[in-house]
């Protein structure tokens, strides 16, 4: 495979990964219901990093050496790609809207501070 073709295929990848990462692809289309309208609304991170090498030919230094005196090529790809919902967008007919999701911390120190409160009137009652 020859260097641009390396090149080509390399740049084929990236653009379908990044088509494919849209928030569309991960939530779906915007849903309406009852003239309002709920857009989801997330993160998406994407990252490549790649590198190539060359090398010279170098003469055999010993009759041991199982080379034919080439060294050298390379490549290399990497990527990765993380989606985080953050919320949707509500539009109505009068307003606009973001709501950002809760995070599970939110509901435990609520919980926490729910028991915590239950014991302290409880001990006030008694």
């Amino acid at each position: 495979m020859s260097l641009s073709e390396k090149k080509q295929a390399v740049q084929s990848l990236v653009e379908r990964l990044t088509n494919e990462a849209t928030v569309r692809k991960v939530f779906g289309e915007p849903i309406v219901v009852d003239h309002k309208t709920i857009i989801p609304v997330a993160k998406v991170i994407l990252g490549f990093g790649g590198g190539y090498g060359e090398g010279h030919s170098q003469p055999k230094t010993t009759s041991s050496d199982e080379s034919d005196g080439e060294q050298g090529e390379g490549g290399g790809l990497g990527g990765g790609l993380a989606i985080q919902p953050q919320g949707v967008i509500e539009i109505t007919t009068t307003n606009t809207r973001y709501i950002p999701l809760s995070t599970g911390r939110h509901i435990a120190i609520g919980i926490a501070l729910g028991f915590v409160l239950g014991k302290l009137l409880r001990r006030r009652k008694n």
